[in-house]
């Protein structure tokens, strides 16, 4: 699918298939919104708000209010591209959350997930 199909794809429609995929592994809703809340820095009624308003996929990330920093830390494979090696920002963002939901739906421990340190 090209970038630009993406970025105009309702955030509200990406996001059950996030809680999808995490839930047939067991893991749950509240796992993703924590997810989403640590990559992006929106609360939880921000989080809401985007869901109910419609707000497309791209411009979800181009307006996160507090990027984490160590969303940087984020490395490896998912649909066969390496996240650290996308050069576009706007996508790089996504495929970063599409990681951190395959890490969570693999049974990886939050804090892990969340790189937070040992």
């Amino acid at each position: 699918m090209a970038p630009e199909k993406v970025y105009q794809m309702k955030f509200s429609k990406v996001y059950p298939l996030l809680v999808n995929k995490a839930g047939k592994k067991g893991r749950t809703r509240e796992e993703v919104n924590e997810i989403i809340r640590w990559l992006t820095g929106y609360s939880q009624a921000q989080l809401d708000s985007a869901l109910e308003s419609g707000v497309e996929y791209g411009p979800f990330f181009e307006n996160a209010p507090a990027p984490n920093e160590n969303r940087k830390l984020i490395t490896g494979v998912v649909c066969g591209v390496r996240v650290e090696a996308v050069q576009e920002p706007l996508m790089r963002e996504i495929r970063y959350l599409d990681k951190l939901v395959d890490e969570l739906a693999k049974g990886k421990e939050m804090g892990k997930i969340l790189r937070q340190p040992q």
